[in-house]
């Protein structure tokens, strides 16, 4: 910059008045080297300008890509919100099943299906309750079979009972047709000697 106001003065002084007086070919000579200077100081500032403007083009680029980065993780971002929204509101079957109260799974529950650690990780503590729900209603799936067998036997059993007092009931019917009542005796049976 200091090069280039020592120029402009020297341009200056050439068309002052005070120099015209002055050897017209040194004076041509002496300009034409300050329009050599200023050729080369128009290409310093052809050239700075141009390395400004590759400088702002590549930051401008930078800039670009960073705003596009940011484009794509917002858009993700709000994709990601949406899905979670989407689980939330998805209704599984396993919100109506009807489960064990938590004390009652602590209290009837296996022991590594209710340490501390499940106990403090929600979705494990759901998953656990949900197999143990399982496993016992299959255990009761299982009573409830046997149950209906004995039940079966038990009315099994009722029903021949009921078909052998019949029968006894007819057997006596017959034996009372058939053998006429005897009489009540009178004698007195004789004393054993």
């Amino acid at each position: 910059a200091m090069a280039e106001d020592q120029a402009i003065k020297h341009f200056q002084e050439l068309v002052s008045s005070d120099l015209t007086i002055v050897d017209p070919t040194s004076i041509q000579i002496r300009a034409n080297a300050l329009v050599a200077r200023l050729k080369a100081l128009n290409r310093n500032a052809n050239a700075a300008t141009r390395a400004c403007k590759q400088a702002t083009t590549e930051a401008r680029h930078d800039m670009d890509q960073t705003h596009l980065g940011l484009q794509n993780l917002l858009y993700e971002k709000r994709h990601l919100e949406r899905e979670i929204d989407k689980c939330r509101q998805f209704a599984s079957i396993y919100q109506d099943v009807p489960l064990y109260s938590l004390s009652e799974f602590k209290t009837l529950a296996p022991p590594e299906a209710r340490s501390d650690d499940v106990l403090q990780n929600v979705h494990q503590l759901m998953l656990n309750r949900l197999s143990f729900e399982l496993v016992e209603r299959q255990r009761h799936e299982e009573l409830l079979k046997h149950s209906k067998l004995k039940l079966a036997t038990v009315e099994s059993v009722k029903t021949q009972i009921e078909s052998l007092m019949k029968a006894a009931a007819d057997i006596q019917k017959r034996v009372d047709e058939l053998v006429p009542a005897l009489p009540p005796s009178t004698a007195t049976t004789p004393a054993p000697t």
